[in-house]
């Protein structure tokens, strides 16, 4: 790079009115209401990343023969700024969340982004569209992502790709709010196995897991929990959220890495416990043994936790042969209490000891 700005600014003629905007962060719910700018960064083998610029959020034109839409070369991250307490704005951990997307892009022979210039990216949109972070407790979410743009349609890598990052206020992920959910443990459809993709962030994975997530839905449940795709015994996480299970003895089990994706709420909650003292043992744990031990009451709380939702405890499971209650069917009281912490610190209310909060200057 040359000592020119990497990321051009280009005017945007129309924003929404700003009355217009405060009523749609009354309730903007998650995922349907969009930030008035985008970012994109194109890759060609000659020119390497460049076209960066920041502008008007717009649709792209792409051509039917585009390889993106015929051999699903695509990955994307998850990630939120806040608002805290003193009006600062923040990203939390933002360094891990351009990590694991050039992990992501490797995987998916696609070619990564310099972290530097990931981050560069997600700050320029945050500054030029904070007016759309929620007071309260809204965040703004913002989704980076990349697909191959190459109009080609040979099986093999494409040689161009766009990257770009768009952003939506939001409030809480699931309609209930903070009341735990229920899951439904798919013996049908798994999501990852040895070898695949399941430690990339990319659509596919997705994708793959929605019929699963369907099948959840008629069951009356919030979200599915997949089994390894070999034995169909081991849990391993939900559709887009890992899994942890506190027992008795105070102790975490929580599912190894190896077919999962690696969360970073997954990390800050291992890292968080360690803090308290209390025992993370990263570890298979079967199906079976979380029903016996939910009915022993040996295990106390069960708790999802992902970017979305942050942490989301699980009161009941549901299968295909009954179902079973863990604990009283209520957030425990870990669960409530790492909540609160790691909520805390992502919001400026608990002191960052741990030195996760980005500022956006």
């Amino acid at each position: 790079m040359n000592n020119e700005p990497f990321l051009s600014i280009v005017p945007n003629g129309s924003p929404v009115a700003a009355h217009e905007r405060a009523r749609l962060l009354e309730n903007p719910g998650f995922g349907r209401v969009f930030t008035d700018h985008m970012v994109t960064i194109r890759w060609t083998p000659e020119k390497g990343w460049h076209a960066g610029q920041v502008a008007a959020r717009a649709p792209f034109q792409i051509d039917p023969a585009n390889a993106v839409l015929h051999y699903a070369q695509e990955i994307f991250e998850g990630m939120k700024a806040y608002r805290t307490q003193d009006g600062t704005i923040t990203l939390f951990r933002p360094q891990e969340n351009a990590r694991r997307f050039a992990q992501s892009a490797e995987r998916m022979a696609m070619p990564p982004l310099p972290e530097d210039l990931f981050l560069q990216a997600v700050e320029a949109l945050v500054r030029i569209d904070s007016d759309w972070i929620p007071e309260g407790d809204g965040s703004l979410y913002l989704r980076p992502f990349m697909f191959a743009s190459e109009t080609f349609l040979g099986v093999r890598p494409a040689s161009e790709y766009i990257f770009c990052v768009i952003a939506c206020p939001v409030g809480p992920y699931f309609k209930g709010g903070k009341k735990p959910i229920k899951v439904w443990v798919s013996d049908a459809y798994t999501r990852a196995a040895p070898g695949g993709t399941g430690t990339a962030k990319c659509g596919g994975n997705y994708a793959a897991s929605l019929i699963a997530q369907a099948e959840a839905t008629r069951q009356g449940c919030d979200q599915v929990v997949f089994l390894d795709a070999t034995e169909r015994r081991w849990i391993e996480e939900l559709g887009g959220m890992n899994i942890f299970f506190v027992m008795d003895d105070g102790s975490m089990i929580t599912p190894p890495l190896g077919t999962i994706l690696p969360g970073i709420t997954r990390a800050s909650i291992i890292t968080l416990a360690a803090a308290e003292g209390i025992s993370v043992i990263e570890t298979p744990y079967s199906f079976d043994q979380w029903r016996t031990d939910a009915t022993s009451g040996r295990l106390r709380e069960t708790f999802a936790c992902g970017t979305a939702a942050v942490i989301a405890g699980i009161g009941e499971v549901r299968y295909s042969n009954g179902s079973f209650v863990i604990g009283s069917g209520e957030d425990g009281p870990l669960t409530v209490r790492l909540r609160e912490q790691l909520v805390g610190i992502q919001r400026g209310i608990v002191p960052d000891k741990f030195e996760w909060l980005h500022p956006i200057t």
